[in-house]
């Protein structure tokens, strides 16, 4: 089996309609520009009130993606 090395980053998925639609969009938008995501770890959930109604869904993500090795 061989080895592996991951860089782990945190973000913060935001969305009106759901934390897992929160999740989606911190994934969706780092998948645009880091090769090799590989999972995810929700390590916090909060949202924001406005007039005693939950307006917005807010996830912190940690993501792993693969360093990749060049060849020898």
């Amino acid at each position: 089996m061989a080895e592996k090395t991951y860089k782990l980053i945190e973000l913060v998925g935001v969305s009106d309609k759901s934390y897992e639609d929160a999740i989606q969009n911190a994934v969706s938008v780092a998948s645009e520009t880091l090769k090799g995501l590989a999972w995810f770890e929700v390590v916090e959930l909060r949202g924001k009130i406005e007039d005693g109604m939950v307006v917005e869904y807010q996830a912190k993500v940690h993501l792993a993606f693969e360093i990749m090795r060049g060849e020898a």
